[in-house]
């Protein structure tokens, strides 16, 4: 048989073969398959964790609703019911940052900002509000106290970078400091308000804002003040 005849064969069987399968390294962690498993246990837990809390048996039960491998579970969230909340988290940052995003910042005051920055925040928990609760119960447990507050920095560092804060000097920290006593303070304000409007929340929101905005007006005289003494000129300009 010549070259020629031996060629149609040759693509006749790799076509009956089939498609190859993935190289090895394209299933590494860290591919979309894995993201989108991450994705299905997370929301399959959700709803048991509202009344059962972050354990380690949410996140069994939730891995074999979403047809995930135990092999698979304990690779993807290697801290167990840590790394649950963890991704929880920065799935609720992701969805706030998504939000900001298609909004109109510019056209908005600074607290302004900040507000909607709060408020997106909380509504991309609001779907599973009762789950988000316990997991910031969860994350107050003084064994995870490292984690929570991770996750509170980051989170407010997202809407510091979000509302087009580019601050890099000591107002960079304070900024973040100040926003995560008032994110935290609102949240646990939003976990009791069963309002439709959420009106109590806003206001509690708006009033926290407004203390904040006093304050740095109260810091600024200060410093104006004590500018003209020699011993305190140099902190003016901190």
């Amino acid at each position: 048989m010549t070259e020629e005849q031996k060629k149609p064969r040759k693509a006749a069987a790799k076509r009956k073969a089939g498609p190859r399968k993935p190289k090895a390294e394209a299933m590494d962690k860290g591919t979309p398959g894995d993201e989108a498993m991450k994705q299905a246990v997370l929301a399959a837990a959700l709803p048991h964790a509202a009344f059962d809390g972050f354990t380690d048996a949410v996140l069994e039960k939730a891995a074999a609703e979403a047809d995930v491998s135990k092999a698979d579970l304990a690779r993807l969230f290697e801290g167990g019911p840590l790394s649950l909340v963890e991704y929880y988290s920065r799935q609720a940052d992701a969805q706030m940052e998504k939000t900001l995003a298609g909004m109109d910042l510019k056209a908005m005051k600074v607290r302004e900002r900040i507000g909607a920055a709060v408020m997106a925040r909380l509504a991309a928990l609001k779907p599973d509000k009762e789950a988000a609760r316990r997991g910031a119960a969860f994350l107050s447990l003084p064994m995870h106290a490292a984690l929570g507050t991770r996750l509170a920095w980051r989170t407010v560092d997202a809407m510091w970078r979000a509302v087009g804060d580019t601050s890099t000097d000591f107002n960079f920290y304070t900024k973040r400091g100040i926003l995560t006593g008032v994110y935290g303070a609102t949240a646990m304000r939003w976990f009791n308000d069963d309002s439709e409007d959420e009106a109590p929340t806003r206001a509690f929101l708006a009033a926290r804002i407004e203390n904040v905005m006093q304050f740095e007006k109260f810091k600024a005289k200060a410093k104006d003040a004590l500018s003209s003494f020699p011993m305190f000129a140099d902190w003016k300009k901190k």
